[in-house]
Parts: C-alpha cells; sequence; structure tokens
C-alpha cells in the first residue's frame, strides 16, 4: 500500500468571506480520503492567527473550530520546515495544500506566494495568475487583449470616488446607459456590488464599493442568463458542462448565494448545445489566457441572441453545499474522492507552472 500523503487543508483568514471559506473548508475536509492522505487543517481567524485545529467539519462549518483543541501553528516559509510549524512541538512535512481562502488573501495570491516560498505544491493557481484573476480590473485588460467578449466597463480608483464622486458619476452617465453594476475590483462572493438605475443609486454604489476595495469597476449591466463553467487543468484543461443560475434577487448577490435557497441552479444549463459548446471554449480561452492552474469557475452572461459575455474568474471558487463548481464536476463525472485525488495529481504533476 502507497504510503500517505500529508495534506494541508487551509480555511478563515483575514477577508470578508471568512464565513464562506469555513463552509467550503468543512466540505473539503470530507472529500479527502483518509485512506489515501493524512489531513491537517489550519485555520486563521478574523485577525489574522494561524491554528493547526482538531475541528470536525460540523464545528468549521459552524464557526466554531475555536472550540476544538487547537494549537499554535503556521505554514513557514522555511523551507527547511517544508510544511507546518508548530508552535512547541514537532513540525510537520506537508506534501501537498489545499487553501481554501476566499478573497483577500487568499485568491489575491498571498497565500499561493506563500506555499511558494514554502516548497509546497498546491491545488490552487499561481500567486500571479491569482493577483491578475483577482482584480477585476486588470482582468478585463488581459481578456480584452485577449479578444474576450466583455460588457463595456470603465475603472476609478476609490480615492477619485471619495474626493469627487460627482464627477465621477458624469464620467458614467456620458458614456454608459442606465443599469449598470458597480463592483469594488478585487472583492469575490458579490461583496460590495450594486445594481445601479439612477444617479442617486450610482453615487452610493460608487461609495459602497470605495470601502471594500482601491479600485471601482463600473460595467454596462447585461440582461441575460447567468451561466458558469468549471475548469480543471494544468496545460491542457477541461471544461465542465454548462450551468445556469436562476437568482431569486435582481442579480446573484451574497445573500441570494450563501443564505437565500430560492435562487434556482439548473445543470446542465438552459441554452442550446452549440451555444453551450461556445461557452464552454470561451472558458478554456479564459482559463489560458489568466495562465490560470489547477481549477477555476469562469462566468458568463448568455443573451437570447446567443452572445455570450464573459463576466469574472474565480481560482478558488466555493466549495459549499450549494456552490456550483463541485455540482459541475459531480456532473461531468467527477465527485467527491475523485475530484480531490485529480485536485491534488494536478498541484503535484510535472507540467505544474
Amino acid at each position: 500500500m502507497a504510503e500517505k500523503l500529508n495534506v494541508a487543508v487551509i480555511f478563515g483568514g483575514v477577508s470578508n468571506e471568512y464565513e464562506v471559506s469555513c463552509l467550503s473548508a468543512a466540505n473539503v475536509i470530507t472529500i479527502l480520503d483518509k485512506n489515501k492522505y493524512n489531513v491537517y487543517v489550519l485555520g486563521i481567524t478574523r485577525d489574522g492567527k494561524w491554528f493547526l485545529t482538531d475541528a470536525l467539519p460540523e464545528q468549521i462549518r459552524s464557526g466554531k473550530w475555536l472550540d476544538a483543541e487547537s494549537r499554535a501553528a503556521f505554514i513557514s516559509p522555511d523551507r527547511s520546515v517544508c510544511g507546518i510549524y508548530v508552535v512547541g512541538a514537532k513540525n510537520i512535512k506537508i506534501d501537498v495544500a489545499f487553501p481554501i481562502l476566499h478573497g483577500k488573501n487568499g485568491e489575491d495570491g498571498a497565500i499561493a506566494a506563500l506555499l511558494k516560498l514554502a516548497g509546497i505544491p498546491q491545488v490552487t493557481t499561481t500567486m500571479t495568475s491569482a493577483a491578475c484573476s483577482m482584480d477585476k480590473v486588470i482582468t478585463k485588460i488581459i481578456c480584452q487583449h485577449s479578444g474576450i467578449p466583455q460588457a463595456k466597463w470603465e475603472f476609478f480608483y476609490s480615492e477619485a470616488v471619495i474626493k469627487n464622486v460627482s464627477a465621477c458619476a458624469d464620467r458614467i452617465e456620458a458614456d454608459f446607459e442606465y443599469p449598470v453594476f458597480v463592483k469594488p475590483a478585487s472583492a469575490g462572493s458579490s461583496v460590495g456590488v450594486t445594481k445601479c438605475s439612477n444617479r442617486a443609486m450610482l453615487e452610493a454604489g460608487m461609495f459602497e464599493a470605495a470601502r471594500h476595495d482601491f479600485k471601482v469597476l463600473v460595467e454596462q449591466y447585461i440582461d441575460g442568463r447567468e451561466i458558469e463553467v468549471a475548469v480543471i487543468g494544468n496545460n491542457e484543461p477541461s471544461a465542465s458542462v454548462c450551468g445556469q443560475i436562476a437568482p431569486s434577487g435582481e442579480f446573484y448577490s451574497y445573500d441570494s448565494k450563501y443564505n437565500d435557497e430560492s435562487s434556482k441552479l439548473y445543470i446542465p444549463a438552459k441554452i442550446g448545445d452549440d451555444t453551450a459548446e461556445k461557452v464552454r471554449k470561451i472558458a478554456l480561452d479564459v482559463f489560458k489566457a489568466l495562465e490560470c492552474q489547477g481549477m477555476a469557475r469562469v462566468d458568463f452572461f448568455v443573451k437570447d441572441n446567443g452572445e455570450i459575455i464573459f463576466n469574472e474568474l474565480n481560482t478558488i471558487p466555493g466549495f459549499t453545499d450549494i456552490s456550483m463548481y463541485p455540482k459541475l464536476m459531480e456532473h461531468s463525472c467527477l465527485r467527491g474522492f475523485d475530484l480531490a485525488d485529480r485536485l491534488i495529481n494536478l498541484a503535484m504533476s510535472e507540467d505544474r507552472i
């Protein structure tokens, strides 16, 4: 029997998506085959303290993981450790990491950089790819250069919004039609996103987005179906079937994603086969343009006339009970243990950047 690999699952963190990370990590732990892997769980508190925890998935899901036995411990950038430095105890060598840190300090490349310094393979994308993908403005610049179809967009530095929101709104009203979406450039799970249909809403939305990030993105509203594709792989990625979200509200907000069970998911999406194939191809084009590795979820709008508009890409997609990435992978014959095995194999493969 092959020797077990030591896998570190990392969750929590200083991010406004802390709760989602807990939900995702609890599910990831359950899909790691304990016959193949020794699983070590590292929780990061909201204020940035790291602990090696014995918490059960139910305790992590509820946010009460600190009630379980825990020890101060963290991933050391020192490659002589090559794993977890446990304060006052023996260090733990880690073969591969499964960082489930949504939003800032995770999807922005911070955790990928730490694991790179530590010499630990990990299932998410590289530091550079993550940073570019997290910043929606940089994503749009790269995709624009690569010929990816997108909605009309503009961005402002938050400092400019705070100093003179009226001038920023003037620029938008000169070039855009209502409604528009206003977003923080580097926040996930629809945090800080506002759909604006008039001047007052636009200015309020820009102030709200500026609270979350140093750049504010404004996009033309697209009337279309919300379609998502799961992508997996390194240099030769593959795309899942298309999934469709029918949000209960005006758009797929944070509350719609995680608190409102009336939003519906359709797998496969209710679009024609030819359109679905085009969406899957563009998803792979986006994945490659942003030099992604491992996994990503690529989101689109598909208009009634069949036009496909790229929306955004997530390099650490959710693994919650209602998250689309694992559902799409399951529909594409990669479920549970098989999905975790595939991601770990990709992290440790020779074609990894």
